[in-house]
């Protein structure tokens, strides 16, 4: 049955949104053009009551789109697209904004949010300020309004709500079954199957949200020419923007660190780009914006950071879905055609912004001062000039398929190709940049408190650069930082660190609120130093001394003194192996039984094929106590396969990563690394290489034709490059699992303890058995050694006894594996800066209400 009454519903809910957001853009223009006080206080409440309904909408529009993937309406193209039968709760969620729709009205629905706050916080500014804001939401609700205009043959938006029908109208099983549903969907992307995809998403787009608060407040300020009065309202939300944006960008980075496998958290991905580069002018903006504030400077500068931040963040959305970056960024969504909407959604706000701050410029007061570069807004300037230039090289280069684009639209050929080392090209600026943001956080502090005066600044700078020197020279001795561009970066995180650390101290003795952007810095110099030190010093440790050949090629292994031989490391099961300070086992293959925490032995379970349930083979204990009985069935996660790899450290500790691939026939094979941590560095490891999987031989194995062997207790066989010696044979008294013994029956059990090379020692017990007169002879394998053995005869005259054997290779991965040098003093960083920007925007937001208390805002 096809559900379609969720769909009408939250199909009609968002052409409400839609209209009810231009009823409140019109009706607060309204408000703002009358000089009747009683008719604009009227046109005000009206508008807040269609803003209130427009927020309503939004949510029921979310509600239903929710419950179509929840309750798996696979009729629908979103739900079918985006999930599957097998998803838990938390990776349905993630479906909800791996599309374009979902992630849209997750932005909208934050906006919708954020605008009940303003409405509620700030009558004063209630009417010029909404109807900026209401005219956005506008905008972005008609990005997934899926309305055609019949007269104009024209589509606004692209719906969430389209059956699978009407989005692929061309499929031949219409012919054949109108209301064809299908019984699953092609699942969540396997890279987003991860806990940060549930909260990254919501924070970058809530991020996103609140750029356009400060913008909204910078257009009502031009709009009703209160060019000074803007900052104290705005000032507050671009430091929670700022915050929050951050925040996301860096929970997107440890995603990748922790789900991707190039080996790092930043790839310079044009995707990746995209949403820094709002944020650094944000930065800049927020900078500018306490300077005037403060002294009255940089109001002008504060107006074009402001409007160039809100509008970069809607250039990076065109990018991120516009198709443009297809062939350029694994994280770009493909084109729906929107490109034509998105154009006219930054050129209406560009135009707006623009031709408002031409007409009003020449009013906009200029500063009362010239900046002297002994002032504290010398160095603030300089530092947003600093932002701003390191916007400026990254989105430049990010733009190149743009520039493609616009080429052939005016009947040109460019080929113009993105760095072929992205990494290297960008890093060579971006070093410089930030090494300047260090030095001038730390100078502008100074200056900001009186540290620095024009007669004493010479004395007032030689205590921080010594003790930054000395700092720098005893870590560059100790960690053998003998790069000059290290030391150079080591040296400006230092010195940001001690003038920084030395202003927290004294402002702390005062007032601790004022101290956010001490702290801010802070994290900003330990981020710079971490990101330095893991990338800089990051080195491979799983080198290949075994003399096995690993190939670059996945269907065969040749003898190749290449990278690839040199850098990843063969595991056999069971074989220990030395990497750095570790000795490595790998245990085996493990999967995930859903609401069990921890991981099981795949042996232990018969997945069923096109399933998500495993029925256990055995009794299944842990710590003494049984999980699961033989024969349960266990809802599992069988695309996911985690390797066991056991790491042993000098001083006896064990502990265990389970490093993942997974396999989806539908969208390919994702490899996820594990890590484990410690203050000095991390190891992060990953399996590059599972021939069995790789080569989609699954679980079956190849054996070799059986030999036969007739040994006697004591005697010695040499087995697949091992030495088997039959140690004893004895009578099962106790029973064998799996088969009742009666007074006739009777099992005889053979000990084999094989040797390896390296004398590990393995036991293979197979089994005779009689009963009912008749024999049994099950095979015995054993994975560390690739042997499978059966009790095949026994000759009580001789006292000897037959064997039958098979062979097969080990069960065998190749694990590649990263050191990362105080990584650890980045995140410690990231913390540190998301902290500064909390204080900073509890302080801004105080004072705000404290003045718009007294009338003054």
């Amino acid at each position: 049955m096809i559900h379609s009454n969720i769909g009408n519903i939250g199909h009609l809910l968002l052409i409400i949104s839609f209209v009810t957001s231009l009823v409140a853009t019109f009706g607060y223009f309204k408000a703002t053009q009358s000089k009747d006080l009683a008719i604009a206080a009227d046109w005000r409440k009206f508008s807040r009551w269609a803003f209130y309904i427009h927020a309503a909408a939004v949510v029921g529009v979310a509600s239903s789109l929710f419950v179509i993937i929840y309750n798996h309406y696979f009729e629908y193209h979103y739900a079918y697209s985006h999930s599957s039968l097998a998803l838990p709760l938390q990776y349905m969620i993630s479906c909800y904004w791996e599309g374009q729709e979902g992630s849209f009205l997750l932005w909208i629905f934050w906006q919708a949010v954020l605008g009940i706050v303003l409405i509620n916080t700030n009558k004063t500014w209630e009417a010029p300020l909404m109807t900026i804001f209401s005219l956005v939401q506008a905008f972005l609700c008609s990005m997934i309004l899926g309305v055609v205009l019949p007269l104009l043959d024209f589509k606004i938006g692209s719906s969430p709500f389209l059956l699978l029908r009407e989005a692929q109208p061309d499929l031949p099983v219409w012919k054949i079954k109108p209301d064809f549903i299908p019984v699953d969907g092609r699942g969540l992307n396997p890279l987003l199957q991860n806990y940060w995809m549930v909260i990254h998403p919501p924070t970058l787009f809530l991020g996103f949200a609140t750029t356009l608060i400060p913008f909204a407040y910078l257009m009502a300020g031009l709009w009703k020419k209160q060019y000074r009065e803007w900052i104290r309202p705005a000032l507050p939300w671009a430091l929670f923007s700022g915050g929050i944006l951050g925040v996301g960008i860096l929970m997107g980075a440890y995603w990748a660190y922790e789900t991707l496998n190039f080996g790092g958290y930043w790839n310079w991905d044009p995707v990746e780009n995209a949403s820094l580069v709002p944020w650094l002018v944000l930065v800049a903006a927020i900078h500018t914006m306490i300077a005037y504030k403060s002294s009255q400077t940089a109001l002008k500068a504060s107006i074009i950071l402001v409007i160039a931040t809100f509008i970069l963040v809607l250039y990076s959305t065109f990018l991120n879905r516009s198709g443009v970056l297809g062939n350029a960024s694994v994280h770009s969504f493909t084109d729906l055609g929107l490109s034509g909407q998105l154009l006219i959604y930054i050129f209406t706000f560009l135009i707006i912004a623009v031709a408002l701050s031409i007409f009003r410029w020449k009013e906009i007061p200029s500063d009362e001062k010239e900046t002297s570069a002994y002032s504290k807004e010398f160095w603030i300037f300089m530092g947003a000039t600093v932002l701003c230039l390191s916007s400026f090289q990254i989105i430049f280069t990010t733009s190149i398929p743009v520039y493609n684009k616009v080429a052939e639209v005016f009947g040109f050929v460019s080929n113009i190709a993105l760095p072929a080392d992205q990494v290297a090209h960008y890093t060579k600026f971006q070093v410089w940049a930030f090494v300047l943001v260090a030095m001038l956080s730390g100078f502008g502090q100074y200056f900001w408190w009186g540290r620095f005066k024009k007669e004493t600044i010479a004395k007032a700078i030689v205590s921080p650069l010594l003790i930054a020197l000395v700092l720098t020279a005893l870590v560059v001795n100790f960690a053998k930082v003998y790069n000059i561009t290290y030391a150079i970066v080591l040296f400006a995180g230092f010195f940001a660190l001690v003038t920084n650390g030395s202003i927290l101290t004294s402002i702390v003795k005062g007032n601790y609120k004022l101290s956010g952007g001490a702290v801010t810095h802070i994290g900003m110099a330990l981020m710079l130093m971490g990101i330095m030190f893991s990338s800089g010093y990051s080195k491979v440790v799983s080198l290949n001394n075994s003399g096995f050949a690993i190939s670059n090629k996945e269907e065969a292994f040749t003898k190749d003194d290449n990278k690839e031989n040199k850098e990843n490391l063969p595991l056999w099961i069971g074989q220990p192996a030395k990497m750095k300070d570790y000795m490595l086992t790998y245990k085996g293959r493990r999967l995930e039984v859903r609401g069990v925490k921890g991981y099981f032995d795949r042996k232990d379970f018969d997945i069923i094929e096109g399933d998500f349930h495993a029925i256990a083979l055995k009794n299944v204990e842990r710590d003494g106590k049984k999980l699961f009985s033989k024969g349960d069935t266990v809802t599992v996660e069988p695309e996911n396969v985690y390797y066991e790899i056991e790491f042993r450290q000098p001083d006896g500790k064990v502990f265990s990563l389970y490093p993942r691939w997974q396999i989806n026939p539908k969208m390919g094979t994702a490899i996820s690394p594990d890590l484990t941590h410690s203050f000095k560095s991390d190891i992060y490891s990953y399996v590059s290489l599972d021939p069995k999987l790789a080569t989609q031989t699954g679980d079956e194995k190849e054996w070799s034709k059986t030999e036969n062997f007739v040994a006697a207790v004591g005697d010695t066989l040499f087995l697949n490059d091992y030495v088997a010696i039959l140690s004893k044979v004895e009578r099962v008294l106790e029973g064998v699992e799996g088969v009742q013994l009666g007074e006739n029956d009777a099992a005889v059990k053979a000990h084999f303890k094989v040797i390896g090379k390296e004398f590990q020692s393995y036991e293979i017990t197979p089994i005779f058995i009689i009963k009912d007169g008749m024999i049994a002879t099950p095979s015995v394998e054993s994975e560390e050694t690739g042997l499978r053995i059966r009790f095949t005869n026994i000759d009580p005259k001789t006292g000897k006894f037959g064997f039958g054997v098979n062979t097969t290779q080990r069960d065998l991965i190749i694990l590649k594996a990263l050191e990362k040098p105080y990584i650890n003093v980045l995140w410690i960083g990231s913390i540190v800066l998301a902290i500064g920007f909390a204080m900073a925007t509890a302080r801004r937001a105080r004072e705000f209400r404290l003045m718009r208390d007294k009338g003054l805002s």
